[in-house]
């Protein structure tokens, strides 16, 4: 087996067995039913664990990557819900590859991430737990322990990676944190050196041309978004699946693209009337959605050819408030020898080289190295981020959040 083909799990379940109790804490779809796939990337080495997650049927997968360290044992980066089903997934390796030993958070603003990791490391009591620094909450900043992490066990990531139990195995490059105002943001991208594997959480993405396992699972999502109209009877077809899968990448990324508008609430709620259901399930047959004849191009500039890039969130809310810190973090990634990288989000393990990498974050640049030609650099299309740079123009008018600085 090569890496980045690998084998996945699907398993007939128990319904009990993907019961995740605690999902008022974070009230994303699908609730308190989570299901996992396991896949193998790097033979008896790096496997991937997706659950999927979402708002208003716009589900995307969440991963955790579990990598088996050289003398035996594990390390858990991004820990998942860690429901029956995902705890059995990760037992079987343990039973043949030893104990789960480090479980690490990388992120300090993603509670998407966060909310997992007490609950995982409590399945796991033998494990050390490494957070990224400067962890916090809202509206009050709390100990460790009263996040739910286990005060004996946990710390933080040193500066110094060489400082750590595993850095034999991992070099890591945190970024940040970045003041948000309210909150902070703060990413740690891990090196297994022996894999050439690179892992991140939110900072970079690769759009899948087919839907992803996890959301087919259960293609309800898929085939709502592949609608034109409330009344519409959508056949569960690969063809609908693909359509809504692109819709939904490009709600994702861009909350209301350019070729998306919002009808008249006249005509939403005749068009609810005319639904064949209207039931929770179909929102009452509420959908507030009116595509462009063309808005495939919109989702074709997104992916590109499958290239690498920076979520336009990021771009224009979070990483432009530190341009000259991402620089620095993204060109100390790009000096490590990686072939792949595994994101915590769309799809993975992605075939990358480190000048791709450094090329993603080129928006931050008023000159980027190497110019905007090829199809890891272009920029995305200015119109579909209106939207992102109206949330902006209002934080800043209220004085909520920095100002966005200027370009390096």
């Amino acid at each position: 087996m090569t890496q980045g083909e690998g084998t996945i799990n699907v398993e007939n379940v128990n319904s009990q067995d993907y019961l995740w109790k605690f999902w008022p804490v974070v009230p994303l779809y699908p609730y308190g039913k989570r299901r996992t796939i396991r896949k193998e990337v790097v033979k008896d080495t790096i496997w991937t664990f997706d659950q999927m997650q979402g708002v208003f049927y716009v589900v995307v997968p969440i991963r955790m990557t579990v990598v088996k360290l050289e003398n035996g044992g594990l390390l858990v980066y991004a820990p998942v819900a860690p429901t029956g089903e995902c705890i059995r997934l990760v037992n079987e390796l343990v039973a043949e590859h030893g104990e789960v030993k480090y479980i690490i958070l990388p992120t300090i603003s993603g509670i998407e991430h966060k909310v997992f990791v007490g609950p995982f490391a409590r399945c796991f009591p033998n494990a050390q737990v490494f957070v990224a620094p400067e962890q916090w909450s809202f509206p009050v900043n709390l100990p460790l322990s009263w996040l739910g992490l286990p005060g004996t066990r946990t710390q933080v990531l040193p500066e110094d990676s060489q400082k750590t139990p595993f850095a034999d195995e991992f070099d890591y490059a945190i970024l940040g944190p970045i003041d948000l105002g309210p909150g902070k943001f703060a990413e740690v991208a891990f090196f297994h050196q022996r894999s050439h594997t690179l892992l991140v959480t939110d900072t970079i993405v690769s759009v899948p041309a087919e839907p992803p396992a996890i959301v087919q699972l259960d293609p309800y999502p898929l085939l709502y978004h592949a609608k034109d109209k409330a009344y519409d009877i959508v056949a569960d077809t690969a063809e609908n699946r693909l359509k809504g899968w692109q819709r939904i990448t490009l709600f994702a990324f861009y909350f209301q693209p350019s070729v998306l508008e919002v009808p008249k609430w006249k005509d939403v709620f005749t068009d609810a009337w005319k639904a064949p259901e209207r039931s929770l399930k179909t929102y009452f047959g509420f959908f507030p959605f009116q595509w462009r004849q063309d808005w495939e191009r919109s989702y074709e500039a997104l992916r590109g050819d499958g290239r690498i890039f920076v979520a336009p969130v990021l771009q224009s809310l979070i990483l432009n408030r530190a341009p000259q810190e991402t620089i620095n973090w993204a060109n100390r990634v790009a000096q490590w020898d990686f072939q792949w990288i595994i994101p915590c989000h769309f799809d993975a393990p992605i075939k990358a080289e480190p000048q791709q990498f450094r090329k993603a974050f080129s928006f931050l640049e008023k000159y980027p190295s190497g110019g905007l030609v090829n199809s890891n650099s272009y920029p995305l299309p200015e119109d579909d981020f209106q939207v992102l740079r109206d949330i902006d123009q209002g934080l800043n008018r209220f004085k909520i959040v920095p100002p966005a600085r200027d370009r390096v």
